[in-house]
C-alpha cells in the first residue's frame, strides 16, 4: 500500500507530513511522536528523503504502538521553500503544533542530526513537549558560519536549496546558524526526559557534541554511545532498538 502524505501549511508553503498508527488511533498511551529528519546527504537526496522517514515511522508505530508523526521539512521530500536554520525550526515547531492536535497525551520529538538539535530548541519554549531524543545531535551550529558560500553550495547539491536567488542576502543566512542553541536550550529540558545516542565512529558530529548536551541536561539525560557506527543511525537497527525500548518505559 502506498504511503500517504498530507499537507499542512507552513511559513514558506506546504509540508509533507504522514501520520504512522500504532494498535489505536493515539497508540496505548495517547502520545504522539514527531520524528525530525537530519540534513541529507548526497546530490538531490533530499527529494527521496520522505520515503526512509515513513518507513522508520511505520516500524516505530507498529513496535511501540504509538501514534508517529514524520514531517518533511522545507526544501526536503515535496515540502515547499528553500533550507534555512531559522526555517526549519519554524516548520518543526508547526509539525508539533499540528501531533498536538492528534495527540490524546503528550507529544514526544526525536530527531536525527541537525532534527535532534531542532528538537531540543523547540522544547525549550514548548512544555506540550514531554521528552526529547537526539540522535547524532550537534550542540551548536557556530561550525557552519566558517563558509557561507560552501554551505549554500552544498544545499543546493543535496536539494535543499531549490530557488536560484535564494538566498537573498548570504551573510544573513549564514549568521541566523548562531543563533540555535542546543546546548543552551538542553539546560531548560529538565525534568522532562532525555535520550541521545551516538555513533563512536562519527565523523560528522564528534562524539563529544552529545557530552555537552547531556551534561547541559543534568540527570534526566541517558547517552548511548555505539560502538563502531558513524553519523546515519536511521538505517542503524540498534540505535532504533534503543530508541522503540525507550519510548516503552515513558509513561503516559
Amino acid at each position: 500500500m502506498p504511503t500517504r502524505w498530507e499537507t499542512i501549511d507552513g511559513a514558506a508553503g506546504t509540508l509533507a507530513v504522514h501520520a504512522a498508527h500504532g494498535a489505536s488511533s493515539g497508540g496505548v498511551q495517547g502520545n504522539v511522536l514527531v520524528v525530525c529528519h537530519g540534513f541529507p546527504v548526497g546530490p538531490d537526496s533530499a527529494e527521496g528523503l520522505g520515503a526512509s522517514l515513513s518507513t522508520l515511522a511505520d516500524r516505530l508505530a507498529a513496535e511501540t504502538q504509538w501514534q508517529v508523526l514524520v514531517g518533511c521539512l522545507r526544501g526536503v521530500g515535496s515540502s515547499e521553500g528553500d533550507f534555512s536554520l531559522p526555517g526549519w525550526l519554524d516548520d518543526l515547531r508547526r509539525i508539533v503544533d499540528h501531533g498536538a492536535t492528534l495527540a490524546g497525551g503528550g507529544v514526544w520529538v526525536v530527531g536525527f542530526g541537525t532534527g535532534g538539535a531542532l528538537a531540543l530548541c523547540v522544547a525549550a519554549e514548548d512544555d506540550r513537549v514531554r521528552g526529547v531524543a537526539c540522535l547524532g545531535a550537534p550542540a551548536s551550529f557556530e561550525a557552519w558560519t566558517h563558509d557561507g558560500r560552501a554551505i549554500v553550495d552544498y544545499a543546493r547539491r543535496v536539494g535543499v536549496i531549490r530557488s536560484p536567488d535564494f538566498p537573498p542576502d548570504r551573510r544573513a543566512w549564514v549568521a541566523a546558524f548562531s543563533s540555535v542553541r542546543p546546548d543552551e536550550a538542553a539546560t531548560k529540558l529538565p525534568p522532562r526526559p532525555f535520550l541521545l545516542v551516538h555513533g563512536a565512529e562519527d565523523e560528522e558530529v564528534p562524539l563529544a557534541e552529545s557530552r555537552v548536551l547531556a551534561e547541559a541536561a543534568g540527570t534526566r539525560s541517558e547517552l548511548h554511545v555505539l560502538a563502531g557506527a558513524g553519523h546515519r543511525l536511521r538505517a542503524d537497527p540498534r540505535a532504533v532498538a534503543i530508541l522503540a525500548g525507550w519510548l516503552e518505559r515513558q509513561g503516559p
